[in-house]
């Protein structure tokens, strides 16, 4: 076979309702008689054709034009879909169906198709272009007898004989533009919709769908035509463009009621058996009776053609010199609606005669046969029949056929197949019977009584289910017929049938739903109540049904019906409403004015008396079946709500308002659980009307009804004990504010202000039973909140005010429900810590006060803010990773992980992964989890930004106090902006806030400023104070004007220092949050963002230029700062005073930071850490409190490194603060002699604070410590401490200070231990200075440090006071212990050996260099220009302060150059230092803050000494010894004296400086004056050594007389040694 080409585009089109596996196309190739080749014209003529004349040839041509014959050759099947397409998902089609998965499937894909190619039989790919598939056929087969099921089934074809050849066709999948119409074509795909697989292949005939024209030329000149034909599939007469309806014989046997009319019977010849060859083909044709054989058939047979009217008649193939002629057509006939016994199908049998002689081949009929439709119609098997001669009349009776003359004797040689396709005549006997005599009893023509009638009623239930289902809508019309207008006996038969037949199809519907769908297609499509012909059927359906529930109650036994009635209420209900809806419609029809809508009807009395009788039999079942738990009673129960719902659309209001108070009637109150989950569901129902809103009140004057019912049976529903109710109470409240909210009617703002104010009671209900609300849990807390916003938001000021209006506590409870807004819709961030100065997105704590919205996503509230989540979200570089919200991601939209933020929350939820929030979270997907944030995010700030326009409303009524709250603190405005500060918000609302926040000072400054709302102002200003921390810079400065915004209202209504105390403190606690270093790199610590942005805040807070861009940034107007409140008159904000205030902050925070930056070196650098302790003490000196604690910490560091001194000044001090407090408000025993008294001992203690004191007392903080008690607590700490350092002298003072106060109070007792005390210690004094070794209370060095790597201490020089026993050694190795551990590889710390002065820029860089030199501490009256040496050891100091600010070191240097010279070359640098303060401190190191030095020369330096000397010894001899009177001087520090000036073997002292001075070239280098006052100086050491001799010899016993020898000798050999320098010493001694 070669390759035919098309030459035209040829399809054939066809749709069906759904695709089945049974679906095939059926393709029958023929050939075309013609010259060129395929059928030869011996077709028409016995001759060969080479015997045949040109004429006869002619004549030939001519004949086939007339009498076109198609010879079949071929046939093949297509199977469209197969088995394994399922009825519920879109599996790809089987290898042998040639629609691609994609296009049997229907997925979500749509359009997305993945074209299939087949491959040929030489192995190439078939061409697939699009969404059609090419398929290549090649298993045809030849073309025998008719086509039957079984030879179409043959898997093996074995009766068939294979024809060579392959065949192309393409399938393409259409989209109609209807939608629901699909097309399938040669180029075509259907979609799948809901399969029934009960269709059995053995229910399918088979028919033809012509196709259009020819396929092209074929090389022997024959032609082509290929013909579909669809087994399963008929071709109807709506060809649009060729295209045929497919109609599915499956239906016929479907359980499901006919919703299409079809009436039509389908015609196929299949054989004529003759006795000899003949070219037999037959005509079809539709008869009304026999009577008259020459009258017309009637106009019943669809055409081929498309576009043609019904024919009269049609005609078979030709089939050729055949015996027994095959036929393969099919004959489709329309029947008539109404059909007699003498309807029949009568066929002629042509034979084409083809004689030569004739012009043209001519028909002859050879024969008649007939078929009575009412016999035949139902067979679904071959029937045969014989072929009569010829037509007589009257042929159909059995008389006349008896005298007929038959073909073939008689015999049946005519075989065909009917299939009747009808939704009008039913096959089931019993129906048919039903419809009989229905029509008998509608056309009155039986006997009146129906008892015919009542029997075909009754036998309905015997109906099988299949023809049941089918006919169900014209028997449920004729049912509801005799109900609505049938007599009584009629109207019960028909109901109870009609219940029956109802719970029959529940029953067999497989979708088990509560309301089968072919019963919801029936009320809303099929049933119309006859059109208006008949009067509506509500009347007498309610009367049959209530009659029988009446008869129910009376207790009369009613049979299974009832129950049955009762599950199927919803249908009769449903009608009722229905008809009721028709009859208003006709009613109104005519004069009602285009676009009015259809006023409410009213119903008549009785027919409404009876519908509230069965209203209320209804309700009474509910009742008792909820206490048995039956599920009926639930279903029953929102039949009913849906009957209330309807009717509001159809009756007046009033009417429907009696059927809800009946209900609410019967279920008042607080009942079972379970009959008020009926009651919420019944209201829920009701209230989801869309006129709900404007629904009138039961009186003209009330409000809506509805609404006011729903608003109490909520309030009750939160107070039940069963926890789902108290969930759905609170979810019908949202879901209906939300549908209000979006419901484009009412977006008008009086809409909404009705809305709220019909809404409004339900607020006032939850402040009058608070506790109610407060036992619900937090997912209805919420959903309550959502609503009282929701309601609060759209309602207008004075009925606001009216709640305000009413008391104190009520406003009170008002600001109560607003705060748990705050609280529960607070938006806590992952891992929120701003002020951690972490940004990890760490777990989120499940804190209790975290709320989780994903509890349970409410809808409604997604919905209330859904702009929310319009927001959509774009992750860093989206393109990239692939995560585009508007491509369906398959990661994203899998079964698995829903597209869209709900469906995968409810999916959580309903596979219970979402155990705890955190697991839902995480059971998101990334993006998901992202948009979850930004919508909770959204919730809590809109949330916020509601509740603070309420405030607003609430601060400016409150100004003009016209509402009941309390004005002396006004507690409702401060406890909602403490809640503002206290929960985390968006920059939104900061925005939106701080105008706000400046406009409630403004108003009420006064009272927000007054010392009631101490704790008040202190939680502002700590929420202020951490947001100026914030790493969002617009929320920072917008902390930044808060603060300023504080310091105005203070600046006019209190006294900037309690101001400053009130932030100190507060920085204070804020320190404690905050994180203000992190660790570097290094393990050392450096300060954090957090803390420089801090000292960024309070800094701009007092900045003056960049006030006003600030103010603009934030919203505000620029002159806010300076706008002067009411009952004010002069300007009092001053930039100084803040910048005071500014300063002495960031001093408290500097020393915080400082403290916190040596948190690792704290235990090592004690000196550091006590300097810490100071800083701070000093920095929050503002606040009593504090001060007084960081000195306390101070006090324990000193005691711990045992320096008892300065603990004990730290007592002082703390005395001190206390004792100024108490002064400043005469309260108590001091007086300001004793407070400087006080500071005698201890400097600090200074007359700045006094006034503070008073004003540092805030909430928590102040008065309570500040008492004389505790004052004498610290005064004998510090005396405690004073003489554990041996410092009487002091303990001595404070002793004085403590007297006054036991003296006022009489303690007798404690005077005489005080005064025992002071014996002891003037005792102790005095024995101090009877010592001869003189009392030294400390050592004092001078340490220098030099090095960048010492930070703040670099070039600066401190005087260090440590314990007396500490040598120089000794604090040289602690220092470089301290220091060394700070130094890393590239610093070496070097200690400077001597004491010179440092040039800083000479030392090597990068070293660090530390120098220590003893110090000696200066009197206050010594004269330090005295060359003298100081020997402080050898002057004896009276009982006098120790108090040292200045110190001393001498330095010996040569001016040649050599470090070291002769007594000659020897001069002596003096060097005094002038600390901060004086020692003792509180401290253990002072900076020194001078240092000045003078020079002596060698000569100066050598008197000096020897003065030195004498004047040492001259004091020894004077001074008085303090016991018996007796005014001996010491003997043991006399003869250490001496000892050291003439001993032999010292002399050398003495001595070397006359060598030095006065023999040789020195000698002539002195001054005259120097020389003589040199001498003098020997010679008056000399003369006190002899009396000093003197002295010792009148003291001495027995056993020093041999060290008194050893004196004298010693005097005498210096005496003679200086004689050879002074002779005159001689004369002189």
């Amino acid at each position: 076979m070669q390759d035919a080409k098309p030459s035209s585009e040829n399809r054939g089109v066809f749709y069906l309702d759904a695709p089945s596996a049974s679906v095939c196309l059926l393709i029958q190739l023929e050939k075309t008689a013609t010259e060129e080749g395929g059928v030869t014209t011996s077709v028409y003529s016995r001759k060969e054709p080479v015997h045949l004349t040109e004429r006869e040839k002619q004549k030939l041509q001519v004949w086939s034009r007339i009498m076109p014959y198609r010879e079949s050759f071929a046939w093949a099947v297509v199977p469209l879909f197969d088995n394994s397409i399922t009825t519920n998902t879109g599996e790809s089609a089987s290898p042998s169906s040639p629609l691609a998965p994609s296009m049997t499937a229907s997925s979500s894909h749509d359009g997305v198709f993945e074209p299939m190619a087949k491959i040929t039989s030489d192995g190439k790919q078939g061409s697939s272009g699009g969404s059609s598939v090419v398929v290549e056929i090649s298993n045809l087969n030849k073309v025998k007898e008719n086509y039957s099921e079984e030879s179409i089934q043959d898997p093996k074809r074995k009766v068939h004989k294979p024809v060579k050849g392959v065949l192309r066709l393409e399938i393409e999948k259409h989209r109609n533009g209807h939608g629901d119409v699909e097309d399938l074509s040669e180029n075509g795909s259907i979609r799948n919709e809901s399969l029934d697989l009960t269709d059995r292949l053995g229910d399918l005939t088979l028919m033809k769908c012509p196709s259009s024209g020819s396929v092209g030329p074929h090389s022997s000149g024959s032609k082509w035509n290929t013909e579909d034909v669809s087994k399963n599939l008929t071709s109807s007469s709506g060809n649009v463009d060729n295209c045929y309806y497919a109609f599915d014989f499956c239906s016929t046997t479907r359980n499901e009621p006919f919703l299409h009319l079809f009436h039509c019977l389908y015609v196929y010849p299949v054989a004529v058996t003759l006795s000899r060859k003949r070219n037999p083909f037959i005509r079809v044709e539709l008869r009304k009776d026999d009577t008259d054989v020459r009258k017309q058939p009637l106009e019943a047979i669809y055409p081929r053609e498309p576009g043609v009217s019904l024919q009269k008649w049609a005609h078979t193939q030709v089939a050729v010199g055949a015996r027994a002629a095959s036929y393969h057509d099919e004959i489709k006939v329309s029947l008539p609606a109404t059909w007699t016994p003498s309807h029949h199908l009568l066929f002629t049998f042509f034979h084409v005669d083809l004689q030569t002689k004739l012009e043209a081949p001519r028909p002859v009929v050879i024969g008649y046969a007939s078929l009575p439709l009412s016999t035949y119609i139902h067979s679904r098997s071959d029937i045969s029949l014989p072929v009569m001669r010829e037509l007589v009349p009257h042929y159909l009776q059995e008389t006349t056929k008896e005298r007929l003359d038959y073909l073939e004797d008689g015999k049946s040689i005519f075989k065909l197949r009917l299939r009747l396709c009808s939704s009008l005549y039913p096959t089931n006997e019993r129906v048919r019977d039903f419809c009989l005599e229905y029509d008998r009893h509608t056309l009155r023509t039986s006997p009146p009584w129906g008892s015919e009638l009542l029997q075909a009623i009754n036998s309905l239930k015997h109906v099988d289910s299949t023809a049941l289902l089918q006919f169900l809508y014209p028997i449920l019309n004729m049912l509801l017929h005799l109900i609505g207008n049938g007599g009584e006996t009629l109207q019960v038969a028909a109901f109870r049938a009609m219940v029956d037949i109802l719970t029959r199809v529940q029953q067999v519907s497989f979708d088990d739903a509560d309301r089968n769908r072919f019963l919801v297609t029936y009320v809303d499509y099929s049933f119309d109540d006859f059109g208006g012909n008949q009067p509506p059927v509500y009347p007498g359906l309610s009367t049959v049904w209530g009659s029988l529930a009446r008869s129910k109650a009376k207790g009369y036994r009613v049979g299974p019906v009832y129950d049955d009635v009762l599950s199927m209420a919803w249908f009769f209900l449903e009608l009722i409403v229905k008809s009721m809806a028709l009859e208003q419609a006709r009613l109104f029809d005519h004069n009602l004015p285009s676009g009015e809508d259809v006023p409410p009807m009213q119903l008549k009395e009785s027919v409404f008396r009876c519908i509230m009788q069965l209203f209320d039999c209804l309700l009474t079942e509910v009742h008792e079946r909820c206490k048995k738990g039956l599920s009926l009673a639930k279903r029953l129960n929102s039949s009913l709500a849906f009957f209330c719902y309807d009717l509001l659309y159809i009756i007046e209001p009033c009417q429907v308002y009696e059927l809800v108070s009946l209900y609410m009637d019967k279920f008042s109150g607080v009942c079972q659980s379970i009959l008020h989950e009926c009651k919420l569901t019944f209201l829920q129902i009701i209230s989801d009307h869309d006129l709900f809103v404007e629904m009138p009140g039961r009186d003209p004057s009330d409000r809506n009804y509805l609404s006011s019912i729903l608003i109490q049976e909520l309030f009750l529903s939160l107070d039940h004990d069963e926890l789902p109710l108290r969930a759905k109470g609170a979810r019908i409240l949202v879901i209906l504010l939300c549908k209000h909210d979006f419901d484009a009617r009412y977006q008008k703002a009086e809409d909404k202000l009705y809305i709220a104010q019909l809404y409004f009671p339900f607020v006032g209900q939850i402040l009058d039973e608070m506790p109610v609300f407060y036992n619900l849990n937090a997912t209805e807390k919420r959903e309550v909140l959502i609503g009282v916003l929701q309601i609060v938001r759209n309602l207008d000021d004075t009925s606001l005010v009216k709640a305000w209006q009413q008391s104190i506590a009520r406003t009170r409870l008002y600001f109560k429900l607003m705060e748990e807004c705050l609280i529960l819709f607070e938006h806590k961030k992952a891992a929120d810590s701003i002020l951690g100065g972490n940004n990890s997105r760490g777990p989120v704590s499940e804190g209790t006060g975290s709320p989780k919205y994903s509890d349970r996503l409410s809808p409604a509230i997604n919905n209330y803010l859904s702009e929310a989540s319009r927001q959509e979200v774009r992750l860093e570089g989206t393109p990239d990773n692939g995560y585009l919200w508007q491509r369906v991601n398959s990661q994203l939209a899998s079964p698995s992980q829903p597209y869209s933020l709900r469906e995968a929350l409810a999916q959580a939820q309903s596979s219970r992964i979402g155990a705890s929030a955190q697991a839902l979270r995480e059971s998101l997907h990334p993006i998901l989890r992202q948009k979850l944030e930004l919508w909770e995010e959204n919730v809590s700030a809109t949330v916020s930004l509601q509740v603070l326009e309420i405030t607003e409303k609430f601060s400016s009524m409150a100004a003009s106090h016209n509402i009941a709250t309390d004005y002396g603190k006004l507690d409702c405005i401060t406890t909602i902006l403490t809640s503002f500060f206290s929960r985390n918000q968006s920059l939104a609302f900061w925005k939106a806030f701080f105008p706000i926040f400046n406009r409630i000072f403004d108003l009420h400054g006064a009272t927000l400023m007054a010392r009631e709302n101490d704790r008040f102002l202190k939680q502002i200003a700590f929420h202020l104070l951490r947001l100026a921390v914030y790493r969002n810079d617009s929320v920072r400065k917008r902390a930044v004007i808060g603060l300023q915004i504080l310091v105005k209202s203070s600046l006019y209504f209190m006294q900037t220092a309690r101001l400053r105390a009130l932030l100190t403190i507060t920085l204070s606690e804020l320190m404690s949050d905050v994180q203000v270093t992190h660790m570097k790199t290094d393990n050392t610590l450096e300060e954090s963002g957090e803390a420089r942005r801090l000292q960024l805040s309070l800094s701009e807070m007092a900045d003056e230029a960049k006030s006003v861009t600030l103010l603009r940034e934030c919203g505000l107007p620029d002159d806010t700062l300076l706008v002067i409140p009411e009952k004010f008159t002069e300007n009092r904000w001053s930039w100084t005073e803040v910048k005071q205030l500014s300063d002495s902050l960031v001093l408290a925070l500097d020393a915080s930071l400082g403290h916190a930056l040596l948190g690792s070196v704290m235990a090592m650098d004690r000196y550091a850490a006590a300097e810490s302790f100071y800083k701070l003490g000093m920095a929050f000196a503002p606040v009593p409190d504090l001060h007084i604690m960081w000195l306390l910490h101070l006090c324990d560091a000193h005691q711990e490194m045992q320096s008892w001194a300065e603990a004990a000044q730290c007592a002082v001090a703390v005395a001190g603060v206390i004792m100024q407090a108490l002064v400043a408000r005469n309260d108590g025993v001091w007086s300001k002699d004793h407070v400087s008294a006080l500071r005698k001992i201890c400097p600090m203690v200074s007359g700045e604070f006094t006034t503070e004191a008073s004003a540092a007392e805030v909430e928590g903080y102040g008065a309570s410590k500040l008492t004389v008690d505790s004052a004498v607590k610290y005064l004998q700490l510090a005396n405690k401490l004073f003489s554990q350092a041996e410092l009487y002298h002091f303990c001595a003072s404070i002793l004085e200070l403590v007297i006054p106060v036991y003296k006022s109070r009489k303690a007798y007792g404690q005077l005489a231990k005080c005064h025992t005390l002071l014996t002891n210690i003037y005792e102790s004094i005095l024995d101090q200075e009877s010592n001869p070794i003189p009392f030294i209370d400390a050592t004092y060095y001078r340490v220098g440090f030099y090095g960048e790597k010492f930070g703040k201490l670099d070039r600066k020089e401190y005087v260090y006071r440590e314990p007396r026993d500490v040598r120089l050694g000794d604090i040289m190795e602690k220092l470089s212990h301290i220091y060394e551990s700070r130094m890393d590889s590239n610093h070496i710390l070097h200690i400077i050996p001597d004491s010179r002065q440092v040039k800083a820029e000479e030392l090597q860089a990068g070293a660090c260099y530390l120098q220590i030199t003893a110090v000696d501490a200066v009197m206050e009256d010594e004269d330090l220009g005295s060359r003298r040496e100081r020997i402080f050891s050898l002057s004896t100091g009276s009982v006098r302060a120790r108090v040292f600010d200045r110190f001393l070191f001498d330095t010996p240097f040569t001016k040649n150059g050599k470090t070291q010279g002769g007594l000659e070359d020897q001069w002596k640098r003096r060097t005094v230092l002038q600390t901060e303060g004086s020692f003792p401190a509180l401290v253990n190191r002072l900076l020194v803050t001078k240092s000045e030095s003078l020079e002596f020369s060698p000569v100066e330096n050598a008197i000096g000494m020897i003065e030195t000397r004498t004047t040492a010894l001259r004091n020894e001899l004077e001074e008085p010894r303090s016991s018996d009177g007796d005014h001996l001087p010491r003997l043991q520090s006399l003869q250490r004296i001496l000892q050291g000036s003439v001993a032999v073997q010292v002399n050398s002292g003495v001595l070397s400086v006359c060598t030095a001075f006065l023999s040789g070239e020195p000698a002539t280098r002195l001054r005259s004056q120097e020389l003589q006052q040199l001498i003098a100086a020997l010679l008056e050491f000399m003369a006190v050594c002899k009396r000093a001799i003197r002295v010792h010899f009148r003291l001495i016993g027995e056993e020093d007389q041999e060290f008194h020898t050893q004196l004298v000798n010693g005097f005498q050999s210096l005496t003679a040694e200086l004689s050879h320098y002074i002779p005159a010493i001689l004369s002189e001694l």
